[in-house]
């Protein structure tokens, strides 16, 4: 699998228009211009989403990613690509799709 390497700059949003950070850094992580490469050991937020079922506000809260098997590694833990595998989901743990990552300015691509 191959991808743009994603940083704690990356532009994520959940499908709803939330905003997705990740909300844990390790301090000895790589840095790409500054800004933390991420992995699959980051904890991941969303923000301000406004989904709504049968009128029951119903937000994305977090997201769970799956690493690739790369062989690319931060710290013994896989790194996440913008290709990668996620899933938002609310409070409760329900899935409510993908997250949506916009292009990154900064690429590194892993192949």
């Amino acid at each position: 699998m191959s991808g743009t390497l994603l940083d704690t700059e990356a532009v994520i949003g959940c499908p709803h228009g939330g905003r997705v950070v990740a909300t844990t850094s390790p301090a000895d992580g790589v840095r790409l211009a500054g800004a933390a490469v991420v992995t699959a050991a980051h904890g991941y937020a969303v923000t301000g989403c406004p989904h709504t079922v049968d009128d029951v506000p119903t937000p994305c809260a977090a997201v769970r990613w799956t690493a690739p098997d790369t062989g690319v590694t931060v710290a013994g833990v896989p790194v996440l690509l913008d290709t990668s595998a996620a899933q938002c989901l609310t409070a409760a743990l329900v899935p409510q799709g993908a997250p949506v990552v916009q292009a990154a300015q900064r690429k590194v691509v892993v192949r």
